[in-house]
């Protein structure tokens, strides 16, 4: 029996992954089978699909408009790594561009990368968004512009904001794709990082990858053990099955002995399977790392036996981007339904409120209507406990058990205080004797 729709298969022997959308016919048309993935080498530009550059372009939209602070969660890629794992050589791979490098914490906030395949006829566009504004840069300064802006959304030291930077990339041979990297996993902290860098990083993290909406691509160097990386740990514990999980393995050629075994017997459950791929070295251009990386895994005696459906960034491109359309054709249906839903609530809301006014009288009686509501409204969620108005809203859940919490505070104090007192006393008896 074939997969189901809407599910995802994957091959014993090679870890090749199909994904299947919700509307079959448009899937078909999007994934290519196992026999194709063996005999065509994916490019690194995918062809222009009229049908997906728009969903995504309202999937990006909607992430400019903040509809994931009102609790709608939008189909994201999200990638995360061990630090110093080559996740930065991942996406500067993808993007075609240079990423900021350099010691400690190079990625301080949420990078939103949206990339866009442009003409060839056409000039590149660069340019940032954060802070409600835009700012161009080229691609020469990228990376420099990147650090100024970080600078600007999390101060000129070392620590992290959840503040997100939106990168925009369009550019002829781009993949179109929408990332979201995260920082890199630490767990001891450097000179001018705060203490609890780590948990900073775990919190933002896991804000991230929880939602059923997210893909993570799990970036993995292949010279340590899968089990023991910190960003296998994170995601298994949102994902537990792995069904939307895909890893990408660095450096395969520094460490190429044991990777076929990694690979296949994917002892830490990648449902979405693996992508080995070689990081650029040096001044290589990104045409040239390409053909490196297909020699290399052509022609070395241990990487060559590695499944060709399996490895290279061109392969990571393509994978990514028939992901990425089915999580959308998924879950858009149900994103638009919960905006709806918001929206109309909202406009409820907004109804009750007094329309113009046009006497003093009107506007107190107006007046006293809102503070009546709102005495009501405190009432039911302060002494009653009664959450039927913000059954969504947490920040007001917290409110309505502050006194649950203060009595609670209180029982805790008087039992520290007469643990203390039982204390001294059996400590004045023992002095005494």
């Amino acid at each position: 029996m074939g997969p189901k729709r809407g599910s995802s298969s994957k091959s014993k022997d090679n870890n090749k992954v199909q994904i299947v959308a919700d509307n079959d016919q448009d899937s078909l048309a999007m994934v290519p089978s196992a026999d194709q993935e063996q005999t065509v080498k994916a490019p690194i530009v995918i062809s222009y699909n009229d049908r997906i550059r728009p969903l995504l372009d309202v999937v990006d939209r909607l992430r400019n408009l903040m509809v994931m602070k009102e609790g709608i969660q939008l189909p994201t890629i999200v990638v995360v790594g061990d630090q110093s794992s080559g996740k930065s050589s991942v996406l500067e791979s993808l993007a075609g561009i240079n990423l900021p490098r350099g010691q400690g914490i190079c990625t301080r906030v949420p990078l939103v990368m949206r990339l866009q395949n442009h003409p060839s006829d056409s000039d590149p566009e660069f340019y940032l968004e954060f802070n409600g504004k835009i700012v161009q840069t080229d691609e020469d300064h990228i990376a420099n512009a990147i650090v100024l802006a970080t600078d600007e959304i999390a101060g000129q030291g070392k620590g992290i904001s959840n503040n997100p930077l939106t990168l925009i990339v369009k550019k002829n041979g781009v993949p179109d794709l929408t990332m979201v990297d995260l920082p890199g996993i630490t767990r001891v902290p450097v000179h001018g990082q705060p203490e609890n860098i780590y948990e900073q990083i775990r919190d933002i993290i896991v804000e991230y990858i929880k939602p059923e909406e997210s893909i993570i691509l799990n970036v993995l160097s292949a010279s340590v053990d899968f089990s023991t990386c910190e960003s296998i740990r994170m995601s298994r514990q949102v994902d537990k099955t792995g069904d939307r999980t895909l890893a990408v393995v660095t450096k395969s050629d520094k460490a190429p002995e044991g990777l076929l075994e990694k690979v296949t017997a994917d002892d830490v459950n990648i449902g979405l399977g693996y992508i080995c791929v070689r990081n650029r070295i040096g001044d290589e251009s990104y045409d040239e790392a390409r053909l490196e990386e297909a020699r290399l895994f052509e022609n070395h005696p241990l990487l060559s036996q590695i499944d060709k459906s399996i490895v290279g960034i061109p392969v990571l491109a393509q994978k990514l981007v028939h992901i990425q359309a089915t999580i959308i054709a998924r879950c858009l249906p149900e994103t638009v339904r919960k905006i709806s839903d918001k929206l109309n609530h909202n406009v409820t809301e907004l109804n009750k409120l007094p329309r113009a006014l046009s006497s003093t009288a009107e506007a107190l009686t107006a007046f006293m209507q809102i503070m009546g509501a709102a005495k009501e409204s405190l009432r039911k969620i302060l002494l009653r406990g009664e959450f039927d108005e913000y059954p969504d809203d947490i920040i007001m859940h917290c409110t309505a058990r502050l006194a649950e919490k203060l009595n609670n505070f209180n029982d805790e104090l008087q039992k520290s205080s007469q643990n203390y007192s039982t204390k001294e006393s059996e400590g004045y008896s023992s002095y005494a004797s």
